[in-house]
């Protein structure tokens, strides 16, 4: 397979053009115009970010590329779907009031915005897995799936479980209905190493299962509730929680890999990442720590493995910034350095998987030209 091309930008502007500006340019330029997008529904498939939390993409981001798709006739929606855990995405009502309060409306986007999977997190299809050796169908919402074309607009940062949440997560873990989510998730349940465990309650305030309890005076938690989130691993800050399958983190990205491939299968699709404010962890938690690493840039391509690699490549070799997550961990004593900023940052991540099974089932490939735009 020949070199997919990925188009980057960095956040510097000249006086007089602004950030969004300098986007549309660089999508333009990357191909997004070649889409026949006339009278079509178009999906931007994006992040609202969770109650409390402020690392997500700033909606001006999302009007720029819903501008560029109304100017090619397209009819464009913002979308995500609900979440498994029950903070204030679980449902389609408390979804969009989130969204609302985090800035996003018909009023600052130019479009609507439309819950994927429904009121309840119920409404989806069965879509076929090309080429799965996990899924032959996954569990997407329906309003993703009727839409003509497909545009993912990311915001490219770390995460507890997959190392780094890009297109892949944002496109896999994103646009699965609940039920999608829990397919995805049940690899594996995490379990309490007790004499590391300090009894913060940091792991119980982050569990959307109710699944951790303190009735030995340590945590517990219980597997029959346990959805295999991981969030409980992340926010552990003593390495008292580890997962039993030492797999799941692998086959969980490799699960994302094959819903998304199911997501982008038989129409145009478009995808954009934008790696800035580069929390430790995801959007979903309510709240963000500060930024890993220092701001990169935007990144355009047609392929989404391609479009992961690079960014992950820029950030692999940018030097994390301290007073971080990551500074924190490589200066701890007897701290085993994995060179891996994304590893360093949460030790029991993998991400490599991911993007390698995604190559894998031909959804696209790690070979990439980066092709540079001021």
């Amino acid at each position: 397979m020949e070199k997919s091309k990925v188009y980057f930008t960095d956040f510097r502007t000249s006086v007089g053009v602004s950030l969004t500006e300098k986007l549309q340019k660089l999508i333009r330029r990357a191909g997004i115009g070649t889409i026949d997008m006339d009278g079509k529904f178009v999906a931007i498939k994006m992040h609202f970010g969770e109650m409390g939390n402020l690392a997500f993409l700033r909606p001006n981001y999302a009007r720029a590329v819903a501008d560029v798709v109304k100017e090619q006739g397209g009819k464009p929606f913002l979308t995500d779907c609900n979440t498994l855990y029950p903070g204030y995405r679980k449902n389609a009502l408390d979804h969009l009031y989130c969204a609302e309060v985090n800035g996003f409306n018909y009023m600052t986007t130019g479009c609507q915005i439309i819950i994927g999977d429904g009121l309840r997190g119920t409404d989806d299809v069965a879509v076929p897995v090309p080429n799965g050796t996990i899924f032959t169908e996954a569990l997407i919402g329906r309003a993703v799936m009727d839409a003509d074309v497909f545009i993912s607009l990311t915001h490219f940062k770390g995460h507890e479980a997959t190392g780094f949440g890009g297109a892949l997560k944002n496109i896999g873990m994103g646009c699965g209905s609940r039920a999608g989510k829990m397919q995805q998730h049940n690899s594996g349940k995490p379990h309490v190493i007790a004499d590391r465990c300090r009894t913060c309650r940091r792991c119980a305030t982050e569990c959307g299962s109710d699944a951790i309890s303190y009735e030995t005076g340590k945590a517990v938690i219980h597997e029959d509730l346990c959805k295999g989130c991981g969030r409980c691993i992340g926010a552990c800050a003593f390495d008292a929680i580890e997962n039993t399958n030492e797999n799941a983190n692998e086959i969980l990205g490799e699960k994302i890999a094959e819903y998304s491939a199911a997501v982008c299968a038989g129409r145009p699709c478009f995808h954009i990442s934008l790696v800035q404010d580069i929390s430790p962890n995801c959007d979903c938690h309510g709240e963000n720590d500060a930024p890993i690493l220092p701001d990169v840039g935007m990144f355009a391509s047609f392929d989404p493995v391609a479009l992961d690699q690079a960014c992950a490549d820029a950030c692999l070799s940018s030097v994390p910034l301290p007073n971080s997550q990551l500074s924190d961990n490589l200066i701890k004593p007897g701290w085993h350095r994995y060179h891996d900023n994304f590893r360093d940052s949460n030790p029991n991540i993998r991400w490599k998987e991911t993007l390698s099974h995604a190559e894998e089932i031909g959804l696209g490939t790690r070979e990439y030209e980066l092709i540079r735009m001021r």
